[in-house]
């Protein structure tokens, strides 16, 4: 069974880090493409950034969050990272990964985790 397991949200103040972590089970993680998606109150959720397949790797960033955040795959082979730095109140949202099983950053994501709750506040 595929699953996403999302972890190390939590409360910073702004200016701080932090580092999300995506651990996957029940597929080969090497031939999928994982998102970071984000959902704050009352808005719309948007894709922040995204790892393509190993094979020819590629990464993407939502303009707001470039030269800020990182996406990584682990040296375990079924972990994603997502490191976060400079936070801002405006990035505070429930996080999300998700697998696209196209491999690419464009397509479309079947598979999604639980959510983990980031908050940025003084």
């Amino acid at each position: 069974q595929l699953q996403l397991a999302e972890s190390g949200g939590g409360l910073v103040q702004p200016g701080g880090s932090l580092t999300l972590s995506c651990v996957v089970s029940g597929f080969t993680m090497d031939n999928y493409a994982i998102g970071w998606f984000r959902q704050a109150p009352g808005k719309e959720r948007e894709g922040v950034a995204c790892i393509s397949r190993k094979n020819g790797e590629r990464t993407n960033y939502t303009d707001s969050v470039k030269g800020r955040f990182t996406i990584s795959r682990g040296n375990a082979k079924n972990t994603v990272y997502l490191q976060m730095n400079s936070l801002k109140p405006e990035d505070t949202a429930i996080y999300y990964c998700a697998a696209n099983s196209g491999g690419l950053c464009t397509g479309r994501y079947h598979y999604w985790g639980q959510g983990t709750q980031v908050t940025v506040s003084s």
